[in-house]
């Protein structure tokens, strides 16, 4: 994923705080075994269950399972809090309104992980009860054991997916190197418009420019003050 210097997430807890907000449902793309055939993408509910590992599950006949078990390394990806913002929003005020040129705004997670199947009943009960923990906190569901009903009979006709996690990109896509009052208006815009996630991207706009501020004239200052700290005179 291309991230430009002012779309990158501020830290990790921003990212994090996002995710756990998003309902934990993205995609998971995985090399097809024939190079010359698409990649498969599986949408999915996933659970975090530390910074380190996500837990998921998919039925017996997905066809995505050769190649998983081929897979050195998958790509979990999230998206969510996106809005097109159209060319009469963006133009300069020195340029007509219609020449504006259009983007799109959005907040995307991608891990990069290993991939284990698990296909242990024991183990698969293990990953189910804690996806049960993430997704339905109030319980108010029967205990996950394979020698048990109602869910031991069903446990054959799945496979649980452990991901181990080796690296993370964030992105925020919200114009922070755009003029204050470009995005103050945007928020404005998306606000009134109110289709889609309008509201949520107004919602991480408003947060990102709390956060970033002015971008531009921030990123100015702090390269002029680390000429000064390596000016040889």
């Amino acid at each position: 994923m291309f991230i430009q210097p002012w779309d990158a997430a501020l830290d990790t807890d921003e990212w994090r705080n996002w995710l756990a907000s998003s309902g934990h449902f993205g995609v998971l793309a995985v090399n097809n075994l024939d190079p010359a055939q698409a990649p498969l993408v599986i949408p999915t509910h996933f659970t975090a269950v530390s910074a380190d590992e996500l837990l998921l599950h998919l039925a017996r006949p997905n066809p995505v399972w050769p190649h998983l078990e081929a897979a050195g390394q998958v790509r979990l990806s999230v998206m969510g809090d996106y809005a097109y913002v159209p060319t009469y929003w963006r133009a300069a005020a020195d340029i007509p309104a219609e020449e504006g040129v259009p983007t799109s705004y959005y907040a995307a997670v991608q891990f990069v992980c290993v991939p284990t199947i698990v296909d242990d009943p024991h183990a698969k009960a293990v990953l189910l009860t804690a996806q049960l923990a993430g997704f339905q906190p109030e319980g108010r569901h029967a205990e996950v054991d394979p020698d048990q009903p109602p869910y031991g009979r069903m446990l054959p006709g799945i496979r649980g997916i452990r991901l181990e996690v080796l690296a993370v990109d964030a992105k925020f896509k919200y114009d922070d190197h755009k003029p204050v009052e470009l995005r103050e208006q945007a928020i404005d815009n998306l606000l009134a418009r109110d289709r889609g996630l309008d509201a949520g991207a107004a919602a991480q706009q408003r947060r990102r420019l709390g956060a970033v501020g002015d971008w531009q004239a921030n990123r100015a200052t702090e390269v002029l003050r680390s000429s000064r700290r390596h000016d040889p005179r």
